[in-house]
């Protein structure tokens, strides 16, 4: 059965579940994340209606909970990842905050805006590929970050996204899953899951 990671009672009840797996001072500096990311999100949701916050709270519990990740850095940078791609907030601001470090991972993980004369498609393809170089955290945090988008697929509004959105993600994403085995075997499962959105064969992975 697919493991999915749940974050709908928000960040009180989800620091309560890393009390003891994260140093008591790494929770408090993940307060202020929250707190900056909550902020900036402000009221925006998912497309299934829930609030932001429940994503960015799902990447951490799989960074925590699955992974055993208890780098504050990374964490902080999973509460952070998509505040500079999907608010105003820029990436000086989350470095003034919370270091190079983090600002450099959020970095890795976020879309540039399009190049003159590119394409919204070509502008995606050459962010994933450039996601192929990109350092150990930054790829668990980009793994952690699509593992929760995608572990509800069918709940999405649109079929067509659902489609589109499991190719890319066997395309682009369970490649660089590979070199993790946690993350290997999640992806593998899911594949399997949700296999039926594009009519694809799982047992592709395990060949």
């Amino acid at each position: 059965m697919l493991q999915v990671f749940e974050a709908a009672a928000g960040w009180s009840s989800v620091r309560e579940r890393l009390v003891g797996r994260v140093r008591d001072q790494d929770l408090a500096s993940l307060d202020e994340a929250v707190e900056f990311a909550v902020r900036w999100h402000a009221d925006q949701t998912r497309p299934a209606g829930e609030p932001y916050v429940e994503h960015l709270l799902e990447v951490v519990c799989v960074l925590v909970e699955a992974v055993g990740t208890t780098d504050i850095d990374v964490l902080r940078a999973a509460v952070l990842h998509d505040v500079v791609e999907d608010t105003e907030c820029l990436l000086e601001d989350a470095r003034e905050c919370f270091g190079d470090r983090v600002a450099v991972l959020v970095d890795w993980v976020t879309k540039p805006p399009r190049a003159q004369g590119q394409s919204r498609e070509e502008a995606r393809a050459a962010y994933l590929a450039r996601l192929r170089t990109a350092p150990p955290d930054a790829l668990l945090v980009k793994l952690a970050d699509r593992l929760s988008n995608v572990q509800r697929l069918d709940t999405h509004p649109r079929p067509e996204k659902r489609r589109s959105y499991y190719l890319e993600t066997v395309d682009s994403i369970v490649p660089l899953a590979q070199s993790h085995p946690w993350f290997r075997q999640w992806y593998a499962a899911w594949r399997d899951t949700f296999g039926h959105v594009a009519g694809d064969s799982p047992n592709a992975l395990s060949q």
